[in-house]
């Protein structure tokens, strides 16, 4: 089992990233635009720098939905590879078989 804690830091960064993320959008598609003056874009740049850290979506990190652990997760199941094996051991994930060739 992971840290709650960690857990938990990344539940506030999945809302924050949310709440944060049209903002977020907006102000970089605005900086992208070849037709504003540098002075805009360097304001538009700071207003984005002035946003928190953790809406940002690069922060977020995929975890177990059971255990929370961090590394080894697969995005289709949403699970830790330790937890995905043991769940089909016992015929608990539908249409996932061990295979044998």
């Amino acid at each position: 089992m992971a840290k709650v804690s960690s857990v938990q830091k990344n539940i506030l960064r999945s809302k924050m990233i949310k709440k944060f993320s049209d903002r977020r959008k907006s102000l970089k598609s605005k900086i992208r635009d070849k037709k504003i003056t540098l002075e805009e874009r360097i304001t538009l740049q700071n207003k984005l720098n002035d946003l928190p850290r953790n809406s940002s979506s690069i922060r977020h990190r995929n975890r177990c939905e059971l255990t929370g652990r961090s590394r080894g997760v697969y995005r289709k199941f949403g699970l830790s590879r330790i937890k995905i094996r043991e769940l089909s051991m016992t015929g608990d994930l539908p249409g996932v078989v061990k295979s044998s060739w």
